[in-house]
């Protein structure tokens, strides 16, 4: 298929690109794609499935723009791209897989956005709908092995609801998602790479309550109520008491409970997981439980039962008294931070840190507090490595790793019994990784080369 007959221009190869292709091909649309690079990461994949249709690679064409009678493009290209510019201008419409998704899709869905915790909060909400019996579709922009891409989901059988993690990439190009319940769940510096400022952001962000009809609201996070939240039933979360429509927590003795209303849902000692930030998901994922009728028995069965993800504070190993934690999810500073908190409370010792990585043009002063009341040593590497150093606290002791086994190495002869080494890099990875997991399963080998 020359791109000339073509109707509909595909930008980007990724997974996103890739389901966008199989959408048009199961409608019998004519399309074509263009990538940046001579070897996207799905390029076979897709030559195997669509060998007839044409694919331009190594440098974005403007003629192929502007040929075009639509453009889906994946989140991964930023709409500011010259050439979706010129596009635009000439009034050629563009969206994203999220937008056809939503026109199409009659099941209600759940979706959930936020800088830290979505994925979890998603997975917990999984967990809770299987307690539930309930038939569902998991995706979006979520990295695991029973979630697909939103449009793969419409090539299934239809089910009974559908629960999306969104990024800000892909809630750009969505009009109006018409979610059933929509979740904002945080704010904090991320992607300064690709937005002007935090406003930007944001404005990326609260699309995703475009059109829906109920939402959970975090009572710390300002942000994370939309502009007509007066017109819209809610359910909102804190760590303060629960409000008469919300859910919080409720202290009894030494036992402090997740609550709604007045019902105790589940005492915070017998959840799996740890952390301030993650007493935060759970409250968040119960409110999108019940938004969708689920009950509080199948809510406190799978929450006794959820043990967390993999790469986010995932326990590794004891290594003569010191505890090894992955958190290499944690791509910003506000998931480090957390992840920081969380298990500075929860370890009888001290934490020696290892970070960097991309810093994304990301603020790490929010991080100085945190490593200096919880952190011995911070252990860097990557790319902007310095950069972090120079925004640290100067009494902080900072070492260079040269990768990640020399760090992990380093970090265990300044650790002591109690401590715990923790991977929480508070950068993208992809200066030395091709990807967060990559990154992790790197930490977890370089911890079992010291056992």
């Amino acid at each position: 298929m020359s791109a000339d007959a073509a109707k509909t221009l595909i930008i980007g190869l990724g997974t996103t690109g890739l389901s966008c292709a199989r959408y048009l091909a199961a409608r019998n649309e004519a399309f074509f794609v263009a990538d940046s690079r001579l070897e996207p990461p799905n390029l076979d994949d897709f030559q195997s499935q669509f060998p007839h249709v044409d694919i331009q690679l190594g440098g974005f064409q403007e003629s192929a723009f502007l040929s075009a009678s639509r453009i889906i493009v994946s989140p991964g290209v930023s709409l500011k791209t010259p050439e979706l510019i010129k596009a635009r201008a000439a009034g050629i419409p563009i969206s994203g897989d999220i937008d056809l998704f939503s026109r199409e899709v009659t099941s209600p869905v759940v979706a959930v956005t936020g800088s830290n915790g979505k994925s979890t909060v998603v997975e917990m909400l999984a967990a809770i709908l299987d307690a539930a019996g309930k038939k569902y579709g998991l995706g979006g922009n979520l990295d695991s092995a029973s979630a697909k891409p939103a449009l793969d989901l419409l090539l299934e059988q239809p089910k009974d609801l559908y629960v999306l993690e969104l990024s800000s990439f892909q809630l750009e190009t969505t009009e109006a998602l018409n979610a059933e319940v929509a979740v904002l769940l945080n704010v904090s510096m991320d992607h300064m790479d690709r937005y002007d400022d935090m406003d930007e952001y944001l404005v990326a962000k609260q699309r995703i309550f475009r059109g829906c009809k109920k939402v959970v609201i975090n009572r710390s996070e300002p942000s994370s109520a939309p502009q007509n939240l007066d017109a819209l039933p809610s359910i909102d979360f804190g760590f303060d008491r629960p409000s008469v429509n919300g859910l919080g927590l409720l202290q009894e003795g030494e036992d402090q409970y997740l609550a709604f209303q007045f019902e105790k849902i589940v005492s915070v000692s017998e959840l799996k997981i740890f952390g301030q930030h993650n007493i935060a998901n759970c409250l968040a994922a119960i409110g999108l439980a019940l938004s969708v009728g689920i009950e509080i028995k199948a809510i406190r069965k799978a929450l006794l039962g959820f043990s967390g993800l993999p790469h986010r504070c995932e326990w590794v190993a004891n290594i003569a008294g010191v505890e090894f934690f992955n958190d290499s999810k944690g791509t910003n500073v506000g998931a480090t931070v957390a992840a920081v908190e969380g298990l500075g409370k929860h370890i009888g010792g001290h934490i020696i840190l290892i970070a960097g990585g991309v810093s994304k043009g990301a603020d790490f002063s929010d991080l100085v507090p945190v490593v200096n009341r919880w952190s011995k040593k911070v252990i860097l590497i990557g790319k902007d490595a310095k950069e972090l150093a120079l925004a640290l606290n100067p009494e902080t002791q900072a070492v260079f790793a040269k990768d990640m086994h020399d760090a992990v190495t380093v970090a265990l002869s300044h650790a002591a019994p109690g401590d715990a080494v923790l991977l929480s890099p508070a950068c993208a990875s992809f200066d030395m990784y091709a990807n967060y997991r990559e990154r992790g399963l790197s930490f977890i080998q370089s911890v079992e080369l010291l056992q």
